[in-house]
């Protein structure tokens, strides 16, 4: 097996850090190394922090590929989870552009962490690569890409159900499929499309696919004019969805929708894709400002503050019925 090398800085108890008792776990982009990578981003921002480096990169052993990414987020994982001694619902994974591959995977395969957060990434690599390259390739591309490097983001991400935030740059030169349409070639537009039409396919249809795209083809100010067009009410739009889940319980797919007129659909539209996305003016490269990072809205907890389910049962972690954890583990040396 590979070797993953690693670096836990850990926050935990620490005055100075108000988020220290949530871990976060960084997976890098394409020649991204923890080193001087994202994690930086989360640990100004008060949270622990474990990087990581990919197969074959820095003192991890191995060559980053499909099968090598995914055994490499599992030991991540369960080194997190089994040594640091965080439970999933305090273990956030944070990812960069291709590192969303593994992210994805992790958290459909570790449904309980506390979230996922997606920053300049996309849906499926097949339609970039197969627009960097000339047209009469595209069955060589889709052939290649099917077979060896199918980074299904959208795909996995469709199999986690907890909460999701991303970040999309608005100059973004390299998950755009079109230079001179960087915004509405981004092709992390889709994969909020995807997400939401999975959520709240009762929603994100055909009646409202319009309004979502247009608020996803234009930056900040474009987007606040169609959301006071639209007559969108922050509060109202809170309220419906936290009641429904109340009433119906905050699993995905959630079928609210049947029975609203087309307004009010777009307006819970035009919220849900407020809240999954958040825009940075900047380029691909560019780090994500501490300022920025949050952590993604959850649905459940705002519908449900106290942490019970529709059920009424309080939801408890493992941890928490065994009286010989002490919610402590061991550091790992960076």
């Amino acid at each position: 097996g590979n070797e993953i090398d690693s670096v836990f800085v850990d926050r935990r108890n620490v005055s100075s850090a108000p988020h220290g008792n949530t871990l976060v776990i960084c997976c890098e982009g394409n020649a991204g190394f923890y080193e001087y990578g994202i994690a930086t981003t989360p640990l100004e921002a008060g949270f622990s922090v474990l990087g990581w480096n990919h197969p074959g990169f820095a003192g991890s052993t191995g060559v980053p590929l499909p099968p090598q990414e995914k055994n490499a987020m599992d030991v991540v994982m369960q080194f997190a989870i089994h040594r640091l001694g965080f439970a999933p619902e305090n273990i956030v994974v944070f990812a960069w552009s291709i590192g969303a591959y593994c992210a994805t995977w992790g958290a459909m395969n570790y449904p309980d962490i506390k979230g996922l957060i997606l920053d300049a990434t996309f849906d499926d690599v097949l339609p970039l690569a197969a627009s960097k390259m000339p047209q009469s390739w595209e069955p060589i591309v889709r052939g290649t890409i099917r077979g060896y490097l199918n980074l299904n983001n959208l795909e996995q991400l469709n199999r986690y159900k907890g909460p999701v935030l991303m970040y999309r740059r608005t100059r973004d030169e390299i998950i755009s499929t079109q230079d001179s349409a960087q915004i509405q070639s981004n092709r992390g537009n889709n994969l909020l499309i995807g997400l939401l039409q999975h959520r709240f396919p009762k929603l994100v249809n055909e009646d409202t696919l319009w309004a979502l795209r247009h608020w996803l083809s234009g930056d900040r100010s474009h987007q606040m004019v169609l959301w006071n067009e639209e007559g969108v009410d922050e509060e109202a739009c809170t309220e419906r969805l936290a009641a429904y889940a109340r009433e119906h319980g905050a699993s995905y797919p959630m079928m609210i929708g049947e029975g609203l007129d087309a307004t009010v659909k777009i307006q819970l539209v035009l919220f849900l894709a407020k809240k999954h996305m958040v825009d940075f003016n900047s380029t691909h490269c560019t780090p994500l400002p501490p300022s920025l990072f949050h952590l993604p809205w959850d649905l459940a907890q705002v519908a449900d503050p106290g942490g019970r389910g529709a059920d009424g049962f309080c939801r408890v972690s493992a941890e928490m019925c065994d009286p010989s954890s002490s919610g402590q583990g061991d550091s790992a040396e960076p």
